[in-house]
């Protein structure tokens, strides 16, 4: 790839707006730029315009107003070029349940110009990696509800996409899978292809993504890193595990601390505060821990802070 090339992102949005015949604005000017590459979570309340800006960019919704840019092109005026380099995975399972797994990937292939040859080397390769090689002539609407999944993301990679969108592709699905699908989707990340994704699991936005966008009313309320965003929480609550039953919520100085159980608590820690100042204290009364973990989610600590609550759409 060249540089002039690399500086070009995957995804441009400049003013972005879509309005309804009611009046209703679902997108309200939006400014998005994803550089090719990167892992980018989009997140917001339901009905905040996530699902409208996903629509716009795979010709699903035509926009109100203003330019949206795939690598480049301006899909006004050439949408065909546009859309050979993205791969989507809706919410929805909309593959025929009648058509067998095996099939299903190769007709999308089809649609994209692919020889027999290279479709054929491309399913297996993705089947396989995404543990559904063994059911590829399994009729789809037998499949689990995670392997239905599973099936979704190889269909839409087939044709190795610059882009790929994934809207939320664990919903339903359960942790260990989930995490299988994680290691997954770095992976084919780490391959150079741009990932989008909108989840209600804000593990997983924390987990896999580098930058997020927080939508809410129809507006960018977030343009950011991770790591950036999550610097600024004030303040993280703690649930700490011991070994030695509680008869008392411990007094810990400069700490607010309350009692869950005989063998748990919880500490308020803000962001000016050192944990090792904790653990001090709490081996100087010898308080035994055997866990630490957050309460909540960080993510998920900060998207509450920030979104104005839920959206009237």
């Amino acid at each position: 790839m060249s540089v002039s090339a690399a500086t070009v992102p995957a995804i441009h949005l400049q003013g972005l707006k879509k309005s309804y015949g009611n009046g209703f604005e679902a997108l309200k000017g939006i400014e998005l730029r994803v550089e090719q590459g990167d892992f980018f979570a989009l997140l917001g309340p339901n009905g905040a315009g996530k699902s409208t800006t996903i629509g716009i960019l795979c010709s699903l919704i035509e926009k109100t107003a203003r330019e949206v840019n795939i690598f480049g092109i301006d899909i006004d005026s050439n949408f065909a070029e546009a859309k050979q380099k993205i791969g989507v995975v809706p919410q929805e399972f909309n593959f025929n349940q009648f058509e067998k797994v095996l099939d299903i990937v190769l007709t999308q292939a089809g649609y994209y110009g692919l020889s027999t040859k290279v479709a054929k080397q491309r399913a297996e390769n993705y089947l396989k990696s995404l543990d559904l090689w063994d059911k590829r002539n399994t009729v789809s609407r037998s499949l689990s509800g995670g392997m239905k999944r599973r099936l979704m993301i190889a269909r839409a990679l087939i044709h190795e996409p610059e882009l790929l969108i994934l809207d939320e592709p664990t919903a339903g699905v359960d942790i260990e899978l989930r995490r299988t699908m994680w290691d997954f989707l770095r992976q084919v990340n780490k391959q150079g292809t741009t990932i989008i994704l909108t989840t209600h699991y804000l593990e997983e936005a924390e987990n896999l993504c580098r930058n997020i966008a927080i939508i809410d009313s129809g507006e960018i309320i977030e343009n950011t890193s991770i790591k950036k965003l999550l610097r600024r929480l004030t303040k993280q609550t703690y649930i700490l595990d011991t070994s030695k039953e509680l008869k008392d919520v411990p007094s810990i100085m400069n700490f607010e601390s309350r009692a869950i159980d005989a063998h748990s608590f919880e500490v308020d820690v803000d962001s000016s505060q050192n944990l090792n100042a904790l653990y001090q204290q709490l081996s100087a009364i010898d308080l035994p821990i055997i866990a630490m973990r957050n309460k909540a989610n960080r993510l998920e600590e900060m998207f509450v802070h920030l979104v104005s609550g839920p959206s009237q759409s």
